[in-house]
């Protein structure tokens, strides 16, 4: 496995990203419906084309097994793919982060408890919460910096 920072962002590329995005949030996001996360997913591949940094995890035959994307120093999106969670491809991408692009805060869904102890374990804690989300959807966020 290898941390790869993405240059050319292929439709190919962009359709594994999204497939890992869609069973990562099945199996976080449990407060969604099959509806939401289906309405929710025709944004992820602007989201993954226009993000600035876009780091991916690679497994040894190049295929995407976690992701991450950055603005700035936010951290926009972190996933994982549900059979890779627990083996520290989050922290280890998450650290990268930190090191390579000074990650210092990001936003994290209030109704996901066991994301907002992954980062509060990485050193974030919550400065500021919202009712709704960026779109506007009653998911509250949590808002964190290290």
């Amino acid at each position: 496995m290898k941390i790869v920072k993405v240059k050319d962002r292929t439709q190919v590329l962009i359709e594994q990203l999204e497939k890992v995005w869609k069973a990562s949030v099945k199996e976080t996001h449990l407060f969604l419906s099959n509806k939401e996360i289906d309405d929710i997913q025709k944004y992820v591949p602007k989201a993954l084309a226009e993000v600035p940094d876009l780091i991916i995890v690679e497994d040894e035959d190049g295929l995407p097994l976690a992701f991450m994307g950055i603005d700035e120093q936010k951290l926009e999106m972190l996933f994982v793919a549900p059979k890779e969670r627990g083996h520290g491809l989050g922290k280890k991408l998450l650290e990268y982060g930190i090191r390579e692009y000074k990650v210092n805060r990001l936003g994290v869904n209030e109704q996901n408890p066991q994301a907002i102890g992954f980062y509060k374990h990485m050193g974030f804690h919550v400065y500021k919460r919202t009712e709704t989300d960026e779109q506007g959807m009653p998911y509250p966020i949590l808002y964190m910096r290290t």
